[in-house]
């Protein structure tokens, strides 16, 4: 039977040479892409490892990082569903989404662990990891000892892959069921209509519980085997700075105002650049035409 894992075709996208550099964070960390083929096998060797039904849950709220993007990996890779939590919410909206979506598997922040584990656990989930955004946690603790060696679950189409819960500006928030066909169909068209090449390098200064940082940004890096230049938090003027290095950005709206700001931004800083793209809000007419008038770049929203 063939499968229609959107890991599988996200995998199948990588270079050839796994020792380049896939991501190379603010930090001055370099991850190849071998590492996070090895990386991503040994978390779902760790999550099949723990017997979960069919279709469990893996809902996680940590602070951004490479291995979080990781753990996303991991969970397409084995099969199960993820559901991200924005890092913001509290213990009510927390125990409401765990509540709903009954997790099997939940992973916070370290220094959340005692209060998510309490309301996790009285719902019962089995579970509870912990990953920090400095590469500890009882998750690599525990994925260390597993194989770096794993076959992809056989998922089809119409198979779900995460889920996301909506704003909740209407009412109580729904979760939103993404397949790997619905993701993948998605991942290919933007790629195709981006113009997406080889050579092209992403900033990805976005968070990573929403679609726009961990969907079309990182899929759209992954499925054109690009590199990530990897900032945990934005900061206008180190995004400026790596400008020259990069040819894609991904941003809301403020994020340009707030570069717009900065006397770095220029048509010189930008000369490598060959797509800006703005999403998840509306973009003023002003900050598009600001946009072009400093840079002689056309923002696609």
């Amino acid at each position: 039977m063939s499968s229609q894992n959107l890991f599988s075709a996200l995998r199948a996208a990588f270079p050839s040479n796994l020792d380049a550099v896939a991501v190379e964070t603010d930090e001055g960390l370099n991850y190849s892409w071998r590492d996070l083929d090895r990386a991503t096998a040994m978390m779902a060797n760790l999550l099949d490892s723990l017997d979960l039904p069919a279709g469990s849950r893996i809902a996680v709220q940590v602070e951004k990082s490479v291995e979080a993007m990781m753990l996303y990996l991991a969970t397409l890779r084995a099969g199960y569903v993820f559901l991200p939590l924005n890092t913001a919410y509290q213990s009510g909206e927390i125990e409401y989404f765990i509540g709903n979506a009954e997790p099997a598997v939940v992973v916070c922040s370290p220094a959340n662990f005692g209060w998510v584990s309490k309301i996790a656990f009285k719902a019962g989930t089995r579970h509870v990891f912990t990953l920090g955004d400095d590469r500890t946690g009882s998750l690599l603790e525990r994925a260390a000892h597993h194989s770096d060696q794993h076959q992809a679950a056989v998922k089809q189409a119409d198979d779900l892959a995460a889920i996301l819960y909506t704003s909740g500006t209407t009412g109580r928030s729904k979760g939103a069921m993404l397949t790997h066909g619905n993701m993948l169909s998605n991942a290919a068209m933007l790629k195709d209509d981006w113009g997406w090449k080889k050579g092209d390098v992403l900033i990805h200064a976005l968070p990573i519980f929403h679609v726009h940082g961990l969907f079309v940004a990182i899929h759209g890096a992954l499925i054109n085997g690009s590199k990530m230049i990897w900032m945990a938090k934005f900061d206008p003027k180190r995004v400026i700075a790596r400008l020259p290095d990069a040819t894609v950005f991904m941003g809301v709206p403020t994020l340009y105002v707030r570069m717009l700001a900065e006397p770095a931004l220029t048509r010189e800083a930008c000369s490598k650049m060959r797509l800006f793209i703005a999403g998840s809000a509306p973009l003023l007419i002003e900050t598009f035409n600001d946009w072009i008038a400093r840079t002689g770049h056309t923002i696609l929203e």
